[in-house]
């Protein structure tokens, strides 16, 4: 956590004026303002410098003020207020204090003080500013992006830093100081921190009531989330500006309906893109990849997609082909699309140090690379070797990276594979890679860094195919990444711990409005078991992303690889995934619309329920099936806990009264699913071989009665 000790403390105000849309604050020599952009979303604002960056990251991808608002401004010797039909902001003048309250007078934002009484509203030291809120000792805490552990986040404190997690060199800040016993010692443990997505938009549920406000901050830099005191918790970033959109609520989805107005929804993806995809680090060659689609449709096992891992470059050269391995790419994909199956390659960023290699060439010739502070391109080590990097914080560098998109699809890919794009730079610290032609620092864009290379991938492909619905994965990301990526967990082991892991993650990105995203199935790192490869794939095929992958050297992780049972546990599991395409489908449609996730928590429809807020080993997939996967070897059962209602069995037709905890069976066979009391599930009537052989519109319904009373 950054220590706060020498912060200066801004602690009074010595003058206030009335704006167009809200009011402004002199204080310590710098300006504050509260802003109204709609009547559930305020801006608040301090200058640097006595000027405001009014774009201080890409998360924001609308004008926050266009929108006609109602509102007033009330001054006052003590506090002035900022009032709309749903909030009221209060800044009291000595001391400096900012409070948000609703219209009813439920607190959103209440500013924390010390013992001594000083109020710890805004405090800066050099480049870093902090600031603290009140919360009572029952309150909750959710969003952040990927986080480890439970997915109430309230008891931890969490640094704001992409990294690339298995990397020890990347690691080894956030992991020196730490006691062995620790658990945030182990790269891989439930409990790391921080992880490759990090999103500064935070939930604060206020106990008793379950009122929930939401707080973004629009800030790039490393920050902090200081969840662990018993009061107060604390937010700081280590540069940038305060730019705070403060969203009112109560409800959990309307928090989540103002971030994404204001970060963007996902587009809808192509169909194929939520079928099962089969994905291995290995080295391919052409025939392999063509052997391999042949044995799904043997195995009569559903699959839309086949991924290639790095081997399949000329030396880890991006947007280049193995010729050895891949004599004639075209043809292959022809032939494979005629089967059913899309094609998805990765693309890191790293572009190799390698004169004569036409991209890297390109890019010295367009100045198009990172640079030092002494002017040099910036070289770290990737897969290649020594590498440069795309200064995607420039449009040209982001439409040279299209075009170079745009062209390798060129081939008949379907998608495109970001990864490494933290960025991760091997045994080479990333803190001397500088972006903007060296104007700017690496730490004001390298949280975007992602973002950004997303954004240039989109519009390129969005060129290359215009009309057509795109799809990018990418490991990393920021604010605003639903807009032109989904994401999946990164490297994750073939552990049962990491099961669990993959709901209560999945869950934190749906919460920060990222709808598309999935876990590795089976685990990435380390051998996986005939028992843990079943139960994941029952958990995997009911995410929003559901991929199959593995890392080379390990033992093969194939449908097959596990013997006749488990294929046929992991054929029956994808098929009712296939079946259930037009239920994940309306799924998707709803989180575009919406904001809200596929992959919904208890607490999203059921914050006023603890036992659904605690609930974090479970989830509902779409609004109407609750899933309760199962994370430990050797059991034949659990426990589910079923929120308000009625609840069907999907296996049984059994009803269940909900707002109660039920033992579920669950043998190997079996994922435990109830459908709620009321729901239409559409389904088609046969899982297809591949999404292409089916119709959206030509379903059949499984209806669950409605209950009374």
């Amino acid at each position: 956590m950054l220590r706060t000790d020498h912060f200066i403390r801004f602690e009074r105000v010595t003058s206030v004026r009335e704006t167009d849309r809200g009011i402004e604050a002199d204080v310590h020599g710098e300006r504050f303002r509260v802003e109204v952009c709609r009547p559930d979303v305020v801006r608040l604002r301090m200058s640097r410098g006595g000027a405001f960056d009014d774009m201080p990251t890409y998360a924001v991808c609308v004008d926050p003020l266009a929108a006609d608002v109602t509102w007033s401004a009330e001054p006052g010797e003590q506090v002035w207020r900022v009032v709309t039909d749903e909030l009221t902001v209060s800044v009291w003048l000595d001391p400096f204090r900012v409070d948000v309250h609703r219209a009813d007078g439920s607190v959103v934002l209440e500013t924390a003080a010390d013992d001594e009484g000083r109020y710890w509203t805004y405090a800066t030291l050099n480049d870093s500013w902090t600031t603290r809120r009140v919360c009572g000792p029952d309150d909750a805490f959710f969003g952040l992006g990927e986080k480890g552990g439970r997915l109430d986040r309230r008891g931890r404190d969490f640094t704001m830093w992409n990294t690339d997690v298995l990397n020890e060199h990347a690691t080894a800040e956030f992991r020196a100081g730490l006691e062995q016993a620790d658990p945030r010692s182990d790269m891989s443990s439930t409990e790391f921190d921080p992880y490759y997505v990090n999103i500064p938009f935070l939930y604060h549920q206020s106990n008793p009531s379950a009122a929930m406000g939401g707080s973004f901050v629009d800030n790039g830099y490393r920050g902090y989330y200081e969840l662990s005191r018993e009061v107060d918790f604390g937010i700081a970033f280590a540069g940038g500006q305060w730019t705070e959109y403060v969203l009112a609520g109560p409800a959990m989805p309307a928090v989540l309906e103002a971030y994404t107005w204001l970060t963007g929804r996902a587009s809808m993806p192509p169909l194929w893109a939520l079928g099962y995809h089969q994905c291995r680090w290995h080295a391919y060659s052409q025939d392999g990849l063509e052997t391999l689609g042949d044995r799904l449709r043997a195995e009569d096992f559903p699959c839309d997609a086949l991924w290639l891992d790095i081997d399949y470059m000329d030396g880890y050269r991006v947007f280049t082909w193995n010729e050895d391995l891949f004599p004639d790419p075209a043809k292959m994909l022809d032939r494979l699309g005629d089967k059913g199956f899309k094609v998805v390659t990765i693309v890191d960023p790293g572009v190799k140090h390698d004169p004569g290699y036409a991209v890297y060439d390109d890019g010295l010739e367009r100045d198009v690379f990172c640079r030092t502070e002494g002017g040099d391109t910036y070289i770290g080590q990737v897969w290649p070797g020594n590498t440069a990097f795309p200064d995607f914080a420039t449009p040209e560098a982001r439409e040279w990276w299209g075009e170079l998109n745009a062209a390798h699809v060129e081939s008949g890919l379907a998608g495109i594979w970001n990864d490494m794009n933290e960025p991760a730079t091997g045994e080479i610290p990333p803190g001397a890679m500088r972006f903007d032609r060296g104007r700017a620092s690496h730490e004001r864009y390298h949280n975007q860094y992602a973002l950004l290379m997303a954004m240039g991938t989109h519009e390129g492909l969005t060129r290359a195919r215009p009309g057509e619905p795109t799809f990018i994965l990418s490991r990393a990301g920021f604010a605003g990444i639903q807009r032109y990526a989904a994401n999946w967990m990164g490297d994750n082991q073939a552990r049962w711990d990491h099961l669990w892991l993959s709901v209560p993650m999945a869950c934190g990105f749906g919460l920060s409005g990222q709808p598309f995203v999935g876990a590795d199935i089976g685990g990435f790192q380390g051998d996986s078991n005939p028992e843990l490869f079943a139960r994941w794939m029952q958990a995997g095929t009911l995410t929003p992303f559901c991929r199959n992958h593995a890392e080379t050297g390990k033992i093969d992780q194939y449908p097959w690889s596990f013997g006749p049972e488990v294929l046929a546990i992991a054929r029956e599991a994808v098929q009712l995934r296939y079946r259930l395409m037009p239920y994940i489908h309306a799924a998707f449609e709803h989180a575009v619309a919406t904001g809200e996730p596929v992959q919904r928590p208890l607490v999203l429809d059921h914050q006023d329920d603890p036992d659904a807020v605690a609930a974090d080993d479970e989830y509902l997939f779409g609004r109407d099936l609750l899933v309760a996967p199962v994370y430990e070897p050797g059991v034949t059962s659990r426990e589910v806990y079923l929120p308000r209602g009625h609840w069907y069995d999907w296996h049984t037709d059994e009803l269940h009264e909900g707002g109660r905890t039920i033992t579920a069976a669950a043998p190997l066979d079996r994922i435990p699913i109830f459908a709620r009391a009321g729901s239409r599930i559409p389904m088609w009537r046969q899982a297809p071989a591949s999404t292409g052989d089916a119709d959206l519109t030509d379903v059949e319904w499984r209806e669950f009665a409605e209950v009374q009373g």
